[in-house]
């Protein structure tokens, strides 16, 4: 990755700064992006860009990779991490509005930026877009409807637009976790007691992924010698989708 230009959305903590951490240490130059302040201590960290965006907002997006191409001349990687989870419930029982947000930022916010991150990289003759989606994209997920559908949608941009972009040397990959350590999962289990075991009930290996088993597969998606996948939705879930 040394040289190599990566964006990096949600970077402010969980998976985004973790995976931010990773890049920098393979040589990347990288801008790091999210809604909350935090993200600034981040790229402090690793002598990186940052900028505040919101992901629901189409002109953000445009605004991020304008940014990079400002500061770095180009944007070799984009890695759209950046999403949201409801707490579970019924699919019959989610409000209107937070289904509104769900679909808005993680999937409206997928679409915006592909919109905005392929034109430059089809320009420049290449790139790598890595899609953090999630093994609700891949199988239902009884009490998260609306987020499951969110997710199915990412994996759904991620084919079409790695069939649109191949010959265009873009490769466009979803990593596809089930449930890890982070503040996200920690809020979903601080609710309820139970919701752990829950949620590892129906993995083969009983238990949620270290966020570093994350990591590693979004590196070894985005890898330059990783030259001929693309178009993929890469399960990290414990063996959930093998049963």
């Amino acid at each position: 990755m040394t040289g190599r230009v990566a964006l990096v959305t949600g970077a402010a903590q969980g998976f985004g700064a973790d995976i931010a951490r990773a890049l920098a240490a393979e040589g990347a130059r990288l801008l790091l992006t999210d809604l909350s302040e935090g993200v600034h201590d981040v790229a402090a960290e690793l002598g990186a860009l940052s900028m505040i965006a919101d992901v629901e907002q189409r002109q953000d997006h445009q605004d991020m990779v304008a940014r990079a191409v400002a500061d770095y001349g180009r944007l070799d990687l984009a890695v759209n991490n950046a999403g949201i989870v409801h707490p579970p419930m019924p699919l019959a029982k989610v409000p209107e509005d937070m289904t509104r947000r769900i679909i808005e930022v993680d999937l409206l916010g997928m679409a915006w930026a592909l919109q905005a991150q392929i034109p430059v990289m089809r320009r420049q003759g290449g790139g790598v877009i890595v899609n953090i989606a999630s093994v609700a994209g891949l199988v239902g997920a009884p009490g998260l409807g609306i987020y499951a559908a969110a997710k199915h949608g990412v994996v759904g941009l991620t084919r079409t637009a790695a069939a649109e972009c191949a010959r265009d040397g873009i490769r466009v990959n979803a990593i596809c976790p089930a449930f890890a350590r982070t503040a996200m999962v920690d809020d979903l289990l601080a609710q309820d007691a139970e919701a752990e075991a829950a949620l590892v009930r129906g993995v083969p290996m009983r238990r949620v992924a270290d966020r570093a088993e994350i990591v590693q597969a979004v590196i070894w998606a985005a890898a330059p010698e990783n030259s001929f996948m693309t178009g993929q939705a890469i399960a990290v879930d414990g063996g959930i989708t093998a049963i």
